[in-house]
């Protein structure tokens, strides 16, 4: 297995926060892995082809994963697209599997990731935007300043406990925890000690933002980041004009 697995992160939506890094690797690879269906429905396949429309004339080849919890289920639909990956690999073509953010933060990229460097193979990350950082730039606001703590949660697992950690709280992927999530922070006692945002779609066209709690969208969908921080003076008037003209 002489050639190499590249994971590349291609950011939240907006094509311009593409790296230079992702776009020399994507033009260096032989294969384009994309985890959907089909290119149509693949975000991150839409995000590069607007910053490399020559994407199109690779070999482009859909593994989609499951979005399922029973281990043993998953297990071996990930080791079925491992094993297609691996066989690109061993005929001696690079691989560049596109995922949506960055390949280090809750990706279904890092399963396939291990199993090539455990097989003595290559694999290398080549990072991209956060979501969460596009987000709090959407904003406007700071996610961390001097000891502040920054939590990510995965809001798509028990989030129950999870108001009472300190400092800003990120959800990333809330889509179906959101009536929960909402339904938390406006019971919650110190409710008025905290700011809450919400951006969905981040970067891309249809790209929204809501603030306050009683503002949360159940109906926002799968790619939605809530921003919870503790409230340090306030939100002034202004700038929460500024953030409603943008949505609201």
């Amino acid at each position: 297995m002489s050639k190499i697995l590249y994971g590349i992160g291609v950011g939240p939506g907006d094509p311009e926060l593409l790296t230079i890094k992702a776009l020399r690797c994507i033009g260096e690879s032989d294969v384009v892995v994309l985890p959907a269906k089909t290119r149509e429905e693949c975000r991150a396949y839409q995000i590069v082809r607007q910053a490399c429309p020559k994407i199109e004339e690779k070999e482009i080849v859909c593994l989609p994963f499951p979005m399922i919890k029973e281990k043993a289920l998953l297990k071996k639909a990930h080791d079925e697209i491992y094993e297609k990956i691996d066989g690109f690999l061993r005929a001696d073509k690079t691989v560049a599997f596109l995922t949506i953010g960055d390949p280090c933060v809750y990706s279904t990229y890092s399963y396939i990731h291990s199993r090539v460097l455990e097989s003595g193979g290559r694999a290398v990350l080549i990072n991209g935007v956060p979501s969460f950082c596009a987000a709090a730039a959407a904003l406007g606001v700071s996610l961390g300043d001097n000891r502040d703590e920054i939590h990510i949660i995965p809001a798509s697992y028990d989030i129950g406990h999870t108001l009472s950690l300190q400092g800003t709280k990120i959800y990333m992927k809330s889509g179906k925890k959101l009536a929960e999530l909402k339904k938390m922070l406006v019971e919650f006692p110190k409710a008025d000690q905290l700011e809450v945002y919400a951006v969905s779609n981040c970067g891309m066209e249809n790209e929204t933002v809501r603030i306050g709690a009683e503002n949360l969208d159940p109906e926002s969908g799968y790619l939605t980041i809530v921003i919870v921080k503790e409230r340090a003076g306030g939100v002034t008037a202004a700038k929460t004009d500024i953030l409603k003209e943008k949505v609201l």
